[in-house]
């Protein structure tokens, strides 16, 4: 798991514009064949509290996930782990207002289309949607924010807004929240209720 992170932070330096050399020497050393591209750390969150749960060993399996930092990073993290780059398999997930950025970024890498799968909003839309709103607030009110959701809600910017939106926008609200919640909600998932896009992303590594 500490090479995992290392390499993560080495492909991060070298997609900045720093030397490549590290992340090549981690990939070889780890028998990284697979590469997950995800957006950013809640993300990350959710694919490895899914993984977990179905007891898989992404280490084991050559497979490392890596957030990007954002859906425009996509064509230069293509390029630099799938074929023109280390030649690593890619997969990962995308939203749907980003999905035009997905596929001329891997287009540019020479990286085939299938194995991304789009979520209609966001992973956290997605989640939101499969709880529903009355057990995703049961999630935040164990988990001791349900003042913090309370005192959200009676913004003006609030009122009117459907349930779902404003959830998805009170995940956002705090640093780390959206984070810790990407785990909790994938955790609070009952048996076939996992997103599709979600789904179909772990179960095709």
């Amino acid at each position: 798991m500490t090479e995992m992170r290392a390499f993560r932070e080495a492909v991060g330096h070298w997609a900045a514009g720093g030397p490549g050399g590290p992340a090549g020497e981690l990939a070889t050393r780890l028998g990284l064949r697979t590469a997950v591209l995800l957006e950013g750390p809640s993300d990350l969150a959710a694919v490895e509290a899914l993984t977990a749960r179905r007891g898989l060993d992404l280490a084991a399996e050559g497979v490392c996930v890596v957030p990007m930092g954002g859906a425009m990073s996509i064509g230069r993290y293509a390029g630099l782990l799938g074929p023109p780059g280390l030649g690593l398999r890619l997969r990962g997930l995308c939203d749907e207002r980003e999905q035009r950025f997905y596929d001329l970024g891997l287009q540019r890498a020479r990286a085939p289309r299938q194995g991304f799968y789009v979520c209609v909003a966001d992973l956290e839309d997605e989640l939101v949607r499969a709880l529903g709103t009355a057990r995703v607030e049961e999630t935040i009110a164990a988990e001791g924010d349900l003042r913090a959701w309370q005192t959200f809600l009676r913004q003006p910017a609030q009122h009117g807004r459907p349930r779902d939106q404003q959830l998805r926008r009170f995940l956002g609200t705090k640093k780390g929240r959206k984070i810790r919640y990407g785990r909790l909600l994938v955790e609070a998932l009952g048996p076939g209720e996992v997103p599709a896009p979600l789904d179909e992303l772990i179960t095709g590594l």
